[in-house]
């Protein structure tokens, strides 16, 4: 009896994204939207990232998951910088896998990619946030080493707040030079 030879397993490589990959990273993101009972980028949203994709200057770094040719999984990250520590920081505003690829280590890749990235760049911390109900992730991040904030609570202000905020008066004797 002839055996046949088990064909190579694909090689999960974790990347940088290139412009090309908007399209199949905002369907990730849409994922990740529909995975949190969360509205997902709309068309104008999606023309956005696309066009802020292709900026060299833009604001964010995503690498993708890349299996046997297909996205599975993306980190959109950026820096900021922590002036108690004087440190810069690695902040993941978003970390996804695929449904029908999870369990299988590309989490953890993305996640291993982000903190290399961050100790390339002498960040002093990594930080992201986690739904309250999405006790798999806080597991999954726990069994990394990472621990929840107790004492800071993060907000927001978004959309028409942040318009209004944008536009309320200046006190009396106020002046703001724009970059």
């Amino acid at each position: 009896m002839k055996r046949t030879a088990t064909p190579p397993r694909a090689t999960l490589t974790v990347r940088p994204a290139e412009p090309t990959d908007a399209p199949l990273l905002v369907e990730l993101i849409r994922g990740l939207a529909d995975f949190e009972k969360l509205a997902g980028p709309d068309a104008a949203a999606a023309e956005r990232l696309t066009a802020d994709m292709e900026n060299p200057h833009r604001l964010f770094n995503v690498l993708v998951a890349d299996y046997a040719d297909e996205l599975i999984g993306y980190a959109f990250y950026f820096f900021t910088y922590s002036t108690f520590r004087a440190w810069p920081k690695l902040y993941i505003e978003d970390l996804f896998v695929r449904a029908d690829h999870r369990n299988h280590g590309t989490g953890r890749a993305l996640l291993l990619a982000c903190a290399r990235i961050a100790a390339r760049r002498r960040c002093g911390t990594m930080e992201w946030a986690v739904l309250d109900w999405n006790t798999d992730a806080q597991r999954f991040y726990t069994r990394h080493g990472a621990a929840p904030h107790t004492q800071w609570h993060p907000y927001s202000v978004d959309d028409h707040a942040l318009a209004d905020l944008a536009a309320e008066p200046l006190p009396d004797g106020v002046k703001i030079v724009q970059e």
